[in-house]
């Protein structure tokens, strides 16, 4: 018992003992590596910081993560309007030092911190582009082989724009009158919201700058950056970083498409300023804040070529129209006088009065937007709400005008990089617009366009009753006389057909003014390329059959180089 008792104690010392030799050589270690450290620190070159893991110190809520699950895939699309904005739903991460990441919420939310810029854009150098010239470039080789996959991947040649200037300066298109006159002290400050999806980094970036370059500072609240659920690798790390280092630039992140209406509205919900300004891709002379609460403006729109990135300014006065099919155009308006002056006001509250606007700019009150509805959130697409905001701000209250004082360039794409198969659903748009606003006149669009059924508008004529909003016949009527009422007797509709090519006459619609010659392109068999109501407008109306159809050919065969007899296809 003695000799097993003295082993105990023995075994008990021995395992104490080596213990105590582990516990002081990992000490040791741990010294050693202290100092290597130390001494390698010392041995190298001076050179800039480390970039902390934290952003830099900057304006509070840089950058907000958005999730947007709304019940609204009915049709089977990555596209859910905006139909609320709860506070559970966003995510602000704060941009203080040494403050840890927020918590995630598993299966909703996603943090994007900036990381390494791991991808380098070269500045371009500022010869190419300036004053708006074009940019020929004589490409060999790899790069020669680049442009095309660049141009039917964004719908413009990035080639050419990564070779522009991010701070491209433009020549001077605004009026004589407008130069030298001071901006009201009365405007609110604004914020600018730029909505874009897998767009290229020069055309984004330098809408950016070009907001900040030309907008003036002492009303410019933020620029407010909506990522509209981009993909492309430089859009997400890269671009936070780059925002970071921007003063007043803020950035948005959804977790869902939105499309044009929702990625607005989401900007619109969080923006900051008193007036809200939408962007798309720009090169701009910014100076488009209203001075009154309810109307709605925008700038002369220029054009900027998709492939050489020329500036080509657009001819003063303009007004925005559509036709009975709801597509939208430009056109000159010749019942405005040239000058800017002869008001009381100064040359940043002469405007213009058009019957509707692009979607490309617009600035209006942020209170108005609001409480006139938004964006409709049943717009699924791209290209109709601008049209239904025109509508529906005239008819409850406000008005659409265009600032001859103000010009933006807007990038005008070869294509769409990115477009939706299912043309039924343009059409479910514009049946939702005529069925919500048109009154007894949707009848007249109907004639022209029947290929969806009606969808469920309760709310938006629910909202048309509680602001007490005119009928359709009153916009016709007091803002939109221009637009011809087809009267109910035969009439000619349809397709142009030439009997000697085979082809039918069609109307190239391109963005900007209307007008241009009409050429002949392959038929389409839905008389939607040259719709002889409107080309016409109203000669042929009041003509009889026979004389309106021998002088329409005659015009045509003098203006459009026909050379055979044209023939309607009813």
């Amino acid at each position: 018992m003695r000799l097993r008792g003295r082993v105990s104690v023995v075994r008990k010392r021995t395992v104490c003992l080596w213990l105590l030799l582990i516990g002081f050589a990992l000490f040791t270690l741990a010294l050693s590596d202290l100092f290597n450290r130390d001494r390698d620190y010392s041995n190298q070159k001076p050179g800039p910081p480390r970039r902390p893991l934290q952003r830099i110190p900057s304006a509070p809520d840089l950058e907000v993560i958005v999730d947007s699950r709304d019940p609204a895939l009915e049709l089977g699309l990555d596209l859910a309007p905006l139909k609320s904005l709860q506070e559970d739903q966003l995510l602000f991460v704060p941009l203080l030092e040494g403050t840890k990441n927020p918590p995630q919420k598993k299966g909703s939310y996603k943090v994007l911190l900036p990381g390494a810029n791991k991808e380098t854009h070269s500045t371009a150098p500022a010869t190419h582009g300036e004053m708006g010239k074009a940019v020929q470039l004589q490409l060999e080789g790899t790069e020669r082989d680049t442009e095309l996959p660049a141009v039917q991947k964004y719908g413009f040649n990035e080639v050419v724009s990564e070779r522009i200037s991010l701070h491209r300066r433009l020549p001077e298109a605004r009026h004589p009158e407008c130069l030298g006159e001071p901006y009201s002290e009365s405007l609110p400050p604004a914020s600018v919201i730029i909505c874009f999806h897998n767009e290229a980094w020069s055309t984004l970036l330098r809408t950016v700058h070009s907001v900040l370059d030309t907008a003036p500072k002492q009303h410019l609240r933020e620029v407010l950056l909506v990522d509209d659920l981009s993909q492309h690798g430089h859009l997400k790390s890269v671009l936070s970083e780059y925002v970071s280092h921007l003063s007043g630039v803020r950035l948005i992140r959804s977790t869902r498409r939105l499309g044009v209406g929702g990625c607005r509205s989401l900007g619109a919900a969080r923006a900051e300023g008193e007036v809200l300004a939408t962007h798309p891709l720009v090169d701009c002379r910014l100076n488009v804040f209203p001075p009154f609460r309810t109307r709605v403006v925008s700038p002369i729109i220029d054009v900027i070529d998709w492939q050489t990135f020329q500036y080509n300014a657009t001819q003063w006065p303009v007004r925005g129209l559509f036709d009975w099919r709801l597509d939208f155009h430009w056109e000159s308006n010749p019942h405005v006088t040239k000058s800017v002056r002869g008001q009381e006001c100064d040359a940043d509250s002469v405007y213009d009065r058009s019957p509707a606007l692009g979607g490309e700019v617009l600035a209006i009150d942020r209170h108005f937007f609001q409480s006139v509805g938004a964006y409709d959130p049943g717009l699924l697409l791209w290209g109709e709400e601008q049209i239904e905001l025109s509508i529906r701000v005239w008819s409850c209250g406000g008005s659409m005008e265009v600032i001859p004082c103000s010009r933006v360039a807007h990038l005008n794409q070869h294509h769409q990089p990115f477009h939706y198969s299912d043309q039924e659903l343009h059409q479910k748009d514009k049946i939702r617009i005529a069925d919500t606003w048109m009154d007894a006149y949707r009848k007249i669009f109907y004639r022209r366009d029947t290929l969806s059924e009606s969808p469920n508008i309760t709310e938006r004529l629910r909202l048309k009753r509680s602001l007490g909003c005119r009928n359709f016949h009153w916009y016709l009527t007091a803002v939109y006389p221009q637009l011809y009422v087809p009267q109910d007797r035969p009439a000619l509709s349809g397709e142009l057909y030439n009997v000697g090519t085979g082809s039918c006459a069609d109307y190239p619609r391109r963005q900007g003014l209307q007008g241009g010659d009409v050429n002949i392109a392959p038929c389409s068999g839905t008389g939607s390329q040259v719709p002889m109501r409107t080309l016409v407008k109203v000669k042929v109306m009041h003509w009889s059959f026979e004389s309106g159809f021998f002088i329409l050919c005659t015009k045509f065969m003098e203006q459009s180089s026909f050379r055979h007899p044209l023939v309607v296809l009813l």
